[in-house]
């Protein structure tokens, strides 16, 4: 009987097809600066909403090999973030936290259903990359995007001199 009933389904074109899952692609360059005191910056990446409100927290790249207070103690120099959504994150974070980053491209790929895209309301959205670092200054780059994306869909947004090109892409 199963078996005459999935045929009718898929005879009449109503069976269940797989639906390829929305993606997510973010890469953020930390440029190569010319100082006498460098210091990887740390950086939090996230999601607000059209208000302005953090939805979801990406990444948090940060000093993980101190001990946990004193790698933590900088977060609050990434203002915006911290003042959003980072006071009242528990770190280190799984799947969240990582080390701070060398300079470079560094790329990250998220799939809707999966943490941290997990039951993301459909609407508009701000990808938002802060960098501070120390003996040096803080800066934010905002990426606005659709969610779920309809297409194939690519914006970036460049920043002047902790954070290098911010490239978002997003899949359907």
């Amino acid at each position: 009987m199963r078996v005459s009933i999935a045929f009718a389904f898929a005879a009449t074109g109503l069976a269940a097809a797989p639906s390829a899952a929305q993606e997510m692609a973010i890469s953020v360059e930390i440029p190569r600066l010319k100082v006498a005191e460098y210091h990887r910056p740390y950086v939090a990446v996230w999601i607000e909403d059209a208000a302005g409100k953090s939805v979801r927290t990406l990444d948090v790249w940060y000093d993980v090999d101190l001990k946990p207070e004193d790698g933590a103690k900088w977060l609050p120099d990434m203002r915006t973030w911290w003042r959003r959504a980072g006071r009242s994150m528990t770190m280190p974070a799984n799947g969240v936290t990582a080390p701070t980053k060398a300079p470079g491209t560094h790329s990250r790929t998220y799939r809707q259903g999966s943490r941290p895209l997990a039951n993301l309301p459909a609407g508009s959205y701000n990808l938002q990359v802060e960098a501070a670092r120390e003996v040096g200054g803080r800066e934010l780059v905002t990426v606005p995007f659709q969610w779920p994306p309809k297409a194939l869909t690519s914006a970036s947004a460049r920043g002047k001199s902790e954070l290098g090109a911010v490239r978002l892409t997003t899949k359907r």
